[in-house]
């Protein structure tokens, strides 16, 4: 189009010229408006006698016959020259591909200016749509070369190019560092003569070489892992109960491929030490390397295992022998229950065969602190996740007071952790909750009050009977009102409030999930459908036992995601196990628990006196854990023999509650047991529940846990 443009330019004037010319003979003739009239042979005016205006006549058709003549000679004085610059083009090119290969190989070699990247080339393109480009890799110079003298030749050489070299393919799009270099015309470096001089055409052989080079620029930028589109088993969440199925599966199925789906950036780790024994820590670094040291002294990682023990999710595909992949930072937004197939939240598609929802919980908060404004929430921790474990203890160095509203197992834990330091460095450390003790709604009132003052004692200020009314910020200090007129002023507040259970998936999968309880609703095989499992702090199960219940504790997580494993292998147990939970109050006061235990039902103690055994750090001594639980649900009961000791009347409300055994009961029945400073005797515990006998005696029934014994 610009050729044809440019010869019209140069025979516009001579055709304007003819045609005046024309409109001239035909006036002189006196046909008025140039028009012939019907009744005379418009063959008059162009055959008439020399007389009648003939010699214009033959000059027009001199003047239209050398224009013809003249449009003929430039289009081939234009296709020669055309193809004398391709041959110079195509020999300049085949002259490049031996510097190819001498060039540092981190260094991506530049493209041919595209529509996109040399905006100077772009209408030279559009004009002439019948040219084919040469692929992007070829034409790119090498940065060895100078750049061409002529810097619109250059622009223009790859539009008359009609026919591409043989390269038998080229990249789609440059690599992201070709897209952030300038374009190639500027850039000039010097070449040593020599390397110019051994430059020949006898080198186009080598062609394909400049793509080799550029897919070796591509693979230096760090590129994302690749997610497996598809995988057998496929687990949401990356917790306890994730891991604990994940070992299952492999257990039964050596070559298992699993890839667990996690939105938190860290493996697999479990949570208990994250307010207990990290607290206690002597390390400095203790919030980097998250290594503590137990009761027992012994040291390890609070993950379950190291990173070489997965294998990459890009790899997962292709092990021969299968393994477990964890893909972090990325949450299952949607999922497909027809379709078997999840969606992440960076739109992702991942189909599965079984799938196993563990997505745990979220801590709840309070709706006076939510409703407070942002520099409250600023000054409030929802403690539940490794990241929330280094920011608090971060913060606690650098303030004076800090509030821990609850008093359930984790504000207490907290409570008796921060005031072991506030010993040091002189933190206030507050606690306050509605009931009238520390642990009101799990244990009797008496042992409840003992514990109360055992926290104390850490160095906590105990506020019991604390309704939070409003949370304000004033004066760079948080002011808690009360709503009995009480006010508490201090800098920074821990929310320990329960955990609200992580059904966000429930709506897109269609799963039911329970109304009293909360959770996903599942059998007592831990199924919400025919390939759908769900365990740990999420499930809603069916205790054949002790009927439905939902628990957040980690040996439940362990139990039931290992139940989860089997069945997704095609097991098909119920749930029958009691799993147990434990919590302790420094290294000197614990208790386990299972079943359940609650302060409003009828409860019996016994109790004796506690020797130096009876502690958390003996029972990690003995056990050589301190997850106790990992060592405990492997056990079984068979027929335990009572102490041959005499058992004394049963102690309600006396001071000293050094270890003993808590039993509660409905309908006379043992639904739940305490174990009070008594380690390692849980399967028992768990006999005597699964059993479901009415005991007229149980001084006769704690005798089972030998606690008389020194």
């Amino acid at each position: 189009m610009l050729k044809c443009r440019t010869v019209w330019k140069k025979l516009a004037p001579l055709a304007r010229a003819s045609s005046t010319v024309c409109r001239q003979n035909v006036r002189r003739t006196g046909l008025p408006n140039g028009r012939i009239p019907a009744l005379v042979p418009a063959a008059h005016m162009s055959t008439g006698p020399a007389g009648g205006g003939g010699g214009e006549n033959r000059l027009y058709f001199a003047l239209v016959g050398a224009a013809f003549v003249a449009t003929g000679i430039y289009a081939y004085r234009t296709v020669q020259g055309d193809k004398q610059r391709y041959q110079e083009r195509i020999e300049e090119i085949s002259s490049r591909p031996n510097k190819a290969t001498e060039k540092d190989p981190d260094t991506p070699i530049q493209p041919e200016p595209t529509a996109a990247e040399a905006p100077e080339t772009a209408a030279v393109e559009a004009a002439e749509p019948e040219a084919v480009p040469e692929p992007e890799p070829q034409a790119a110079p090498s940065p060895e070369e100078p750049s061409p003298p002529a810097p619109d030749a250059e622009a223009a050489a790859p539009s008359e190019t009609t026919e591409p070299p043989p390269e038998p393919s080229a990249p789609s799009e440059p690599s992201p560092a070709d897209l952030t270099e300038p374009p190639p015309a500027p850039v000039v470096e010097s070449e040593p003569p020599a390397a110019a001089a051994a430059e020949s055409p006898a080198a186009a052989p080598a062609e394909p070489q400049p793509e080799v080079v550029s897919e070796s620029a591509v693979e230096a930028v760090p590129a994302l892992p690749k997610v497996p589109s598809h995988t057998p088993y496929l687990l949401i969440g990356g917790g306890t109960a994730s891991f604990a199925a994940a070992r299952s599966i492999r257990a039964r199925d050596p070559g298992a491929r699993v890839l667990i789906v996690t939105d938190e950036p860290d493996l697999p780790y479990m949570r208990p030490p994250l307010s207990k024994e990290l607290w206690f820590s002597d390390d400095p670094s203790v919030t980097e390397t998250l290594r503590f040291k137990q009761w027992n002294g012994k040291e390890r990682s609070i993950y379950f295992q190291p990173a070489s023990f997965y294998i990459n999710p890009e790899e997962l595909d292709s092990a021969e022998n299968g393994g477990v992949a964890v893909l972090t930072g990325k949450k299952v937004v949607h999922m497909d229950v027809r379709g078997n197939k999840v969606k992440l939240d960076d739109e992702t598609e991942i189909s599965y065969d079984k799938c196993l929802i563990a997505t745990g919980g979220v801590p709840r908060n309070l709706q006076v602190i939510e409703r407070a404004g942002d520099e409250v929430m600023k000054r409030t921790t929802l403690f539940r996740k490794i990241e929330d474990f280094k920011a608090l203890d971060k913060v606690s160095r650098n303030i004076q007071s800090v509030t821990i509203i609850g008093g359930g197992f984790l504000g207490s834990e907290l409570a008796c952790a921060l005031g072991r330091r506030s010993n040091e460095s002189g933190l206030e450390v507050i606690q306050m909750f509605p009931e009238k003790g520390n642990m009101g709604k799990v244990l009797p009132e008496y042992l409840s009050n003992w514990t109360t003052a055992k926290v104390k004692r850490e160095g906590v200020k105990v506020i019991s009977e604390a309704l939070v009314k409003s949370v304000t910020c004033k004066d760079d200090k948080l002011e808690i009102q009360l709503k009995d007129g009480r006010l508490v002023k201090t800098d920074h507040i821990v929310a320990a409030v329960g955990l609200e259970p992580n059904v966000d998936l429930a709506k897109s999968a269609g799963l039911e999930v329970d109304s009293d309880f909360g959770g996903y609703r599942v059998n007592a095989e831990l199924q919400a459908r025919s390939n759908i499992w769900v365990a740990g702090d999420a499930a809603c199960f069916y205790d054949i036992r002790l009927g439905r219940r939902r628990v957040e504790h980690h040996d439940h997580a362990v139990v039931s995601g290992r139940l989860a494993g089997e069945n997704m292998t095609g097991a098909n147990k119920p749930y029958w196990h009691q799993s147990m939970f434990w919590s302790d109050l420094g290294p000197d006061v614990g208790y386990e628990a299972i079943g359940i235990v609650d302060s409003s039902l009828p409860t019996v103690g016994v109790f004796a006196k506690a020797t130096a055994k009876d502690t958390p750090k003996a029972a990690t001594e003995e056990s050589g854990t301190g997850i106790r639980s990992e060592s405990e649900t492997e056990d079984t009961a068979t027929s335990p023999v009572a102490s041959s000791s005499p058992a004394p009347a049963v102690q309600q409300h006396k001071d000293d509650y050094g270890k003993g055994v808590i039993f509660y009961l409905r309908d006379k029945v043992v639904v739940g047991i305490i174990l009070w400073n008594v380690f390692n005797r849980m399967p028992i515990a768990r006999k005597i529940i699964k059993d479901g006998e009415e005991h007229a005696d149980l001084n006769e029934v704690a005798k089972l846990f030998n606690i008389h014994e020194d």
